[in-house]
């Protein structure tokens, strides 16, 4: 059941590891409960803009950063030891898949080797990264543990999933109901306490497993909801029906009906990283889980569907995808934010290239591309233009940002391979358009 609950009457001092999509927002909202804040990132160019005010994401202003920087409610730091300084800890830290698509734990663990060397007695330790059921007991507790300190007693430990959504202007981090569990009830009830201080609502319950299970429940919901569209909008694509229409039509029955929409894959860091931690504890009880698994395949094989009827579409105009200069729309995973993780264009630009052709992106949140864990581009935003979306072969709607002119864009591209559905409100050029 959803819990308000009164604020401590001592400003508690909180951690927060991470500096990221997850940290950051949320720090923001500590701070304007009236909590202190000190942020941890191991990126000294973060580290030295945040406390310059200045900041990393789209969706926290600058001067919202500075402002916190002014009030001396803010700090970040690179310096692990002044973790010992902190009431609570809070871990925000990427939780990737391996090569193999298992669970790569590699920074929690780090993370909690590091603060079990500055733990003391009284502190709570969150876990907020997307995970599998198990991870707070069985592999952060006994790391904690080796401090000497027991979990319990000596210090709090608890799960809280992150429900960030970026670019979503319905709900912040502070509206958005917490759910919580924790590692005993003393935990549970720490936990409550300093989240209270920059969350409106706290949704408690029994353990740490259940918290962790419901955030892998939240996301497998969204991406199983998603394969089967993306499934029907290939098999809609060979009967000839448009995927788009049929959704429209469908959504306007008023119960026992959610929409959900395709598009060129999955991204962001829950939707397509859950069902595999899924999939792989499932494995360890010896329970397969072939729906699920299903469900990731197809979200995973999208990028591949894109490319191939890229290919038909340059076919129909007597040119062959190698060689062919391809631009990319759009390189976030969803539309008006700055946030590349798991993005399908990273994925489809690979794929282009693969094929032999010549491939550009343009991005207004990304000027340049930056290194990540697996890809290292190294390409700039191309301007956009008249004569720029002339000089390709293929132009690929991949994320519909609201920035882009969608008419225009048709007006002078030659062929245009839309993945969202961004072209139906164009009124000429459909001829152009093929949708994927």
């Amino acid at each position: 059941m959803a819990k308000k609950t009164t604020k401590s009457k001592s400003v508690p001092y909180i951690g927060v590891v991470g500096m990221g999509y997850v940290g950051l927002p949320l720090s923001r909202e500590f701070c304007h409960g009236g909590a202190k804040v000190l942020g941890f990132d191991v990126d000294k160019q973060r580290i030295e803009n945040l406390n310059k005010g200045r900041s990393p994401i789209k969706h926290i202003a600058h001067k919202q950063m500075r402002e916190l920087v002014d009030s001396k409610k803010f700090r970040a730091t690179d310096k692990m030891s002044e973790l010992s300084k902190v009431d609570a800890i809070i871990i925000c830290v990427p939780t990737p898949l391996t090569e193999n698509r298992e669970p790569d734990m590699y920074y929690v663990e780090a993370t909690c080797q590091t603060i079990s060397k500055y733990l003391k007695k009284g502190q709570l330790v969150v876990l907020e990264s997307t995970t599998y059921p198990g991870t707070t007991r069985e592999l952060m507790l006994p790391i904690l543990e080796k401090s000497g300190l027991k979990a319990g007693r000596d210090f709090y430990l608890a799960y809280s999933p992150e429900r960030e959504d970026p670019g979503n202007k319905h709900f912040r981090t502070a509206t958005i109901p917490k759910v919580i569990g924790g590692y005993n009830k003393a935990s549970l009830d720490k936990a409550i306490e300093i989240y209270n201080w920059g969350i409106e609502e706290l949704v408690p319950v029994d353990s740490c497993d259940v918290a962790e299970a419901a955030k892998i429940l939240e996301n497998v919901y969204r991406c199983v909801n998603i394969a089967m569209v993306n499934e029907l909008k290939k098999l809609f694509d060979r009967m000839d029906i448009d995927v788009w229409e049929v959704i429209r039509a469908a959504s306007t029955k008023p119960f026992g009906f959610q929409a959900f929409y395709p598009g060129p894959g999955l991204g962001g860091h829950c939707i397509p990283i859950d069902p595999f931690y899924l999939t792989w504890r499932a494995r360890q009880f010896g329970m397969p889980t072939r729906f699920i698994e299903l469900a990731g395949e197809i979200n995973t094989d999208m990028p591949h569907f894109v490319v191939s009827k890229t290919m038909d579409a340059l076919n129909d105009h007597k040119k062959s995808l190698k060689g062919s200069k391809v631009l990319i729309l759009g390189l976030a995973y969803k539309k008006d934010i700055d946030d590349l993780r798991e993005s399908p264009s990273i994925e489809l630009i690979e794929l282009f290239k693969e094929k032999g052709a010549k491939v550009d992106y343009n991005d207004p949140y990304f000027p340049k591309t930056h290194k990540q864990r697996e890809h290292d581009l190294k390409m700039q935003s191309k301007k956009l233009t008249a004569a720029t979306l002339k000089s390709y072969d293929a132009v690929v709607i991949a994320t519909d940002h609201s920035d882009y002119d969608y008419g225009w864009i048709v007006k002078n591209a030659k062929l245009v391979v839309d993945t969202r559905n961004a072209t139906s409100v164009v009124k000429s050029g459909k001829n152009k358009i093929v949708k994927a």
